[in-house]
């Protein structure tokens, strides 16, 4: 059973490297591996003495702060269910994401979040502030007292226990609950580590929210599990005007983003580059379409191979990646050969289609949820003929590695023509000037559907509508051309900074700047 769950990973790394650095709070201290397991299963004898118990949801909203990570672990090690959420949502949205996870606690920074506790005194969840004063401290819990409870050193944590519980993005329609095993992110950690060989030697920075699962699994876990390094930001979010410091101070060896993140990074080396940049084994891009003059861009600036991934939730994130330079090329526009698990494109009679067909991206691993949570329908839809259905259109080339077309429901159906936005998208992409760029389907009373895109000009530059469609009509076919270019100086993302098709469509076609955006983030 050893290395079946994420706690039995950590254990070992702890133990393998134990002098090693894991945690990094950029410009106030380090834990080492050691350190972190003695925090880890102290919170956790903290949580098991005040009731959490195997199966209990405990609900977590930090900014990327230690104490969430200390505290993550813990609620995991305590054989309960950690619900991380993004400190950013509204009351309202706080009571759906604890009431749909019927979680039993929530643990809160010390500067509290009015919101979250409001959520919670209206549910009836009590609420917990952890803080950790300095590294040679233990993590302190506002209701805690008395003294030291017994450890949990006898606790043992099953392959079957729900260690994780994530919503999806909600991309058309409401969030889905996602309940992922110890199993599961032991081997989806494996994975990760694997493809990109990983290892104690490693570090990096986090540059995503740890409430998503890219940041989680990618950035954090793997690392963690691997005895690498991982840095926090000083303001606990990602900032461009920090992030190379970090990346040079702390010698990074490679980072995983969004594409949004990787353009507001390769736009500030274009307007205040760095005097030097480390040198990276690899960039990793993942949870959205990478544009490849993006990757291409990416590439010449800091000189080191950009990969493109493949993932979602219900696969506790990895399910393909372009490879590392000496064990295969990496494609741009392709999300490369599956990782770990078995993939296959089925059409809708679920027959497995060969290479250069179309269909829709199926899956089964051990890194694949059972199901989601107190949700038949969904789960009647997402698995079929023994596979997990991503609803996401793909194809599989000569050589195994798969290219992604689109989201079924954000196909664009202009007139019986089947449209991808996403390669919409990366024409817009390669256009000089724009920075971002996002197509997407518009109700049309002649051919049912039509294309619009929103683009943001690079700085300094003028744009016009013209120029937009001009550019389209060199480089598409003309039924792919947007019938209609908003220019904007802002995009709606989620919380991770994953662009949303539906989202976009609706905050232009509306026309209202102050359009609320929901921040359902995964």
């Amino acid at each position: 059973m050893e290395s079946s769950t994420l706690t039995s990973l950590l254990k070992r790394t702890a133990s393998d490297f134990p002098h090693r650095r894991a945690i990094c709070v950029s410009g106030r201290f380090d834990l080492t591996h050691a350190q972190l397991d003695e925090l880890v299963d102290h919170a956790a004898s903290h949580l098991v003495a005040a009731g959490v118990g195997p199966g209990d949801v405990v609900a977590l909203t930090f900014p990327n702060i230690v104490e969430l990570v200390i505290m993550f672990l813990a609620v995991i090690r305590s054989r309960a269910t950690a619900a991380p959420l993004n400190s950013a949502y509204t009351a309202e949205e706080f009571e759906f994401y604890l009431s749909d996870s019927e979680s039993k606690l929530l643990l809160i920074p010390q500067q509290g979040n009015q919101p979250a506790q409001a959520a919670a005194s209206k549910l009836n969840i009590p609420h917990v502030a952890a803080t950790l004063a300095s590294p040679n401290s233990k993590i302190t819990l506002s209701a805690a007292s008395g003294p030291d409870p017994e450890p949990v050193s006898k606790l043992s944590n099953d392959p079957d226990d729900v260690a994780l519980f994530l919503h999806t993005s909600g991309t058309t329609s409401r969030p889905k609950g996602v309940p992922l095993s110890q199993s599961n992110l032991a081997a989806s950690v494996k994975n990760i580590m694997s493809v990109y060989e990983l290892t104690e030697t490693d570090s990096t920075v986090i540059v995503l929210p740890l409430f998503h699962v890219h940041g989680l699994m990618a950035g954090l876990l793997s690392s963690l599990c691997a005895g690498a390094a991982v840095v926090l930001p000083a303001a606990g979010r990602f900032s461009a005007s920090t992030f190379w410091a970090d990346m040079n101070g702390y010698g990074a060896t490679w980072y995983t983003a969004v594409p949004t993140i990787h353009q507001i990074i390769l736009d500030r080396h274009l307007t205040k580059p760095e005097p030097s940049y480390p040198k990276l084994r690899f960039i990793r891009s993942c949870s959205a379409s990478l544009a490849p003059r993006i990757l291409e861009r990416l590439e010449e600036s800091f000189g080191a191979p950009v990969l493109e991934a493949y993932a979602m939730t219900e696969a506790s994130h990895l399910m393909s990646s372009n490879p590392l330079p000496e064990y295969g090329p990496h494609k741009p526009g392709s999300v490369g050969k599956p990782v770990g698990q078995e993939m296959a494109i089925l059409d809708e009679n679920g027959v497995v289609q060969k290479e250069g067909a179309r269909g829709e991206v199926c899956i089964r691993g051990p890194n694949v949820t059972r199901g989601y949570k107190n949700n038949p329908k969904a789960n009647k839809q997402a698995f079929q003929f023994s596979w997990f259905h991503t609803g996401d259109i793909g194809y599989m080339d000569s050589d195994g590695y798969l290219h992604l077309v689109g989201r079924i429901k954000e196909l664009i159906n202009r007139g019986g023509e089947k449209i991808s936005p996403i390669e919409v998208d990366a024409v817009l992409l390669s256009h000089p000037d724009i920075s971002q760029a996002v197509a997407f389907g518009v109700p049309d009373d002649k051919y049912g559907e039509e294309i619009n895109c929103a683009v943001i000009p690079r700085e300094g530059v003028r744009v016009t509508e013209g120029d937009v469609v001009e550019f389209c009509k060199k480089n598409l076919a003309s039924f792919k051309v947007p019938k209609k270019v908003f220019l904007t100086e802002t995009l709606p993302k989620t919380a991770s900074g994953k662009i949303q098709r539906r989202i976009v469509a609706e905050h232009f076609l509306a026309q209202i700047s102050t359009a609320k955006v929901p921040k359902f983030g995964a």
